[in-house]
């Protein structure tokens, strides 16, 4: 494996994970609303 295949295989690992973090983050900090469900979705108040 060439120095240059590595770098972009690095690279690939970072956007891709990172972007996986990046959404989980975001995720975490807003969550989504019950309300904002479809309706099909959201669960029947009891």
């Amino acid at each position: 494996m060439t120095a240059t295949a590595i770098i972009v295989m690095i690279i690939a690992l970072v956007v891709v994970w990172g972007g996986l973090v990046a959404a989980l983050v975001n995720l975490s900090k807003h969550p989504e609303e019950e309300d904002d469900l479809p309706v099909a979705v959201a669960p029947e108040n009891s």
